[in-house]
């Protein structure tokens, strides 16, 4: 470690550590990397991974480096990939432009490349420094890492509610509760997820579009239905988009299924919890579509069923000034829930935020 500690090692990492942010929402599938090429005291390699099948970062920093990348020190937030993938191999480019030295944030939990390529680029006489912003560059990479390690997609559960916890009143009226500049921002939300998700109740009493936010340019936002007997009309706004759609089912119909593939949907069938969509195997199915966050925007049921099976990591809870009450409206959370207050779910890394009237409380969720 010696030989690198006369570089300013948190600094590079941190601009390497910015590159990376400014293409969030925009690399789906692959994490967010960013790096930095340093010769003497000055930069002169900077680039980021951008979207799926372009130049990696380090790529492209060393494109921006030239002849001048030879002995200098790469610093890039992720390790840097060593198989042929929709790209080719970094690590040979960085071997072959004659890097002498690399930090790099984090280990890449991919099977694929977890440690290899360290391993190869130490063979090839590189020095290898690992774990800079290791928090922080997990953090920013979440949905990738639960990916790799867990086989399933982060799931972020989004709530418009009164406040007395209520979405709808006894009449079944739900829009809106919450102010046009909260419906613009979680709008907006949506470009830093793969897919959105619903159940088939909601899309039927509101039919919602699911789109992505217009601003967000080729987002390719999926469209997740929760259908278990296929009840979902062919008319459904959502289906008038160019958006992909997928939707779980448990009880076979081929001839809905067939008009539903007319309308480009792609219909999966889960195992059967209770005769319902098993969401934990759609989860799974979901993940081996390198689908690798999920916004759940839909339904008291589904919410009520993610949380009871402890399939949700965090929450974005918008709360308007507004008491519907009634014991017979729909409250923002069904299924289950806590027989006993320790059973109760809490939240952690809170932030709360005033969005024009309503409140917005966000955070992860902390199973007991």
């Amino acid at each position: 470690m010696a030989a690198v500690l006369k570089y300013p090692v948190k600094k590079y990492m941190r601009l390497a550590f910015d590159l990376a942010k400014k293409a969030e929402g925009r690399t789906f599938p692959n994490p967010l990397v960013g790096a930095v090429i340093v010769k003497g005291a000055r930069i002169v390699g900077r680039g980021f991974h951008k979207v799926a099948g372009s130049a990696h970062a380090e790529i492209i920093a060393l494109k921006e480096a030239g002849c001048r990348a030879k002995g200098a020190v790469l610093f890039c937030t992720f390790e840097p990939c060593s198989h042929f993938g929709r790209t080719g191999p970094c690590v040979d480019e960085i071997v072959k432009a004659g890097i002498k030295e690399v930090c790099i944030g984090m280990v890449d939990p991919n099977p694929l490349i977890r440690g290899r390529s360290i391993e190869k680029l130490r063979l090839s006489g590189v020095k290898v420094h690992v774990g800079f912003l290791e928090k922080e560059i997990a953090s920013l990479n979440r949905p990738f890492i639960k990916s790799m390690t867990k086989g399933l997609p982060l799931v972020t559960i989004k709530i418009a509610e009164s406040l007395d916890g209520k979405i709808a009143t006894k009449n079944g009226e739900s829009k809106w509760i919450t102010s046009e500049p909260a419906r613009c921002y979680s709008h907006g939300q949506r470009v830093f997820f793969d897919a959105i998700m619903a159940g088939a109740r909601t899309v039927i009493s509101d039919d919602p579009g699911l789109e992505p936010d217009k601003k967000s340019g080729s987002h390719k936002l999926t469209k997740l239905i929760i259908d278990s007997e296929l009840k979902i009309p062919l008319n459904a706004r959502l289906f008038k988009t160019r958006q992909r759609v997928i939707i779980a089912a448990v009880k076979p119909n081929k001839v809905k299924e067939r008009l539903l593939l007319k309308r480009g949907a792609e219909v999966v069938y889960t195992r059967s919890k209770n005769g319902r969509v098993d969401l934990k195997d759609f989860l799974r199915i979901l993940n081996k579509f390198e689908i690798r966050s999920v916004l759940v925007e839909g339904g008291s049921s589904l919410t009520g069923s993610l949380l009871d099976e402890r399939l949700a990591d965090k929450i974005m809870v918008y709360i308007a000034p507004k008491i519907i009450g009634g014991a017979k409206a729909l409250s923002c959370i069904g299924g289950d829930g806590a027989g006993r207050l320790s059973e109760a779910i809490n939240m952690a890394n809170m932030d709360l935020k005033m969005i024009g009237q309503d409140i917005l409380i966000e955070g992860d969720l902390i199973y007991s």
